[in-house]
């Protein structure tokens, strides 16, 4: 038999695609996870103080990591525009939306005899759903403003004071996402007083965007070597 007869047909080969150089969804699928995650983390309310008689500084458990979620937002604005970012920012909200309907269906489904944890597993899952629902309305209203306000200031300042639309859209997008976070998410955590609820909604905020002036030079080196190595990045003119 002819050696041309027996090789491997198309059908047989094996055969891979290539991963592509662009960092688009190596920033959505961190931006995704960070989200899910400080939703999570969000279910447990922390308390610093008393600072003054009763108030004390109140925030929850996503304090540690959610702020990271708006300093990958302005790298995906600065560098791949508004659209590209609400792509990322509707994934976001349709895992979230799917991570409550999983969790849900868990709960429903029935337990197994020897599975004891089953009225602490119903309490997380209803508290979860609550703050996750304050994190997708807060979330959706935050980002959408945080890449609108990138996106805006660039197109009149070109590729000049990056350090201005960084810190302008983190401080709008925070103050949205933490008004409407807290207004929903409070009752969840057992905020009870408009004195408390002042306190949780100003701590995020204020900590929030102060983390992301610390984190400017992190984020100027960020988008300098995405720009620089993102093969379909074209500087404005």
């Amino acid at each position: 038999m002819a050696t041309s007869e027996i090789e491997e047909s198309p059908q047989d080969a094996v055969v891979f695609a290539q991963v592509g150089r662009s960092y688009y969804p190596l920033l959505s699928a961190v931006f995704v996870g960070v989200v899910l995650i400080s939703n999570v983390a969000a279910t447990k309310a922390i308390g610093f103080g008393p600072v003054v008689g009763s108030w004390s500084l109140i925030t929850d458990g996503a304090f540690v990591l959610f702020p990271l979620s708006y300093v990958i937002g302005d790298v995906l604005s600065e560098v791949y525009g508004y659209r590209a970012t609400n792509r990322v920012i509707l994934l976001g909200f349709v895992m979230e939306a799917l991570a409550c309907l999983v969790l849900w269906t868990a709960k429903i489904l029935p337990p197994a005899e020897f599975y004891p944890n089953q009225e602490a597993f119903a309490t997380i899952v209803e508290s979860i759903t609550t703050l996750m629902v304050a994190g997708l309305a807060g979330y959706l209203v935050g980002q959408t403003l945080n890449a609108l306000v990138v996106v805006r200031m660039k197109k009149r300042s070109k590729e000049r004071h990056l350090w201005a639309r960084l810190v302008g859209s983190t401080v709008v997008g925070e103050f949205a996402d933490s008004l409407v976070f807290c207004s929903i998410a409070a009752t969840a955590l057992g905020i009870t007083t408009f004195g408390q609820l002042a306190t949780y909604t100003a701590l995020g905020w204020v900590f929030k965007s102060v983390v992301e002036i610390v984190m400017l030079p992190v984020t100027y080196r960020v988008i300098a070597y995405i720009k620089k190595n993102e093969p379909t990045y074209t500087q404005a003119g």
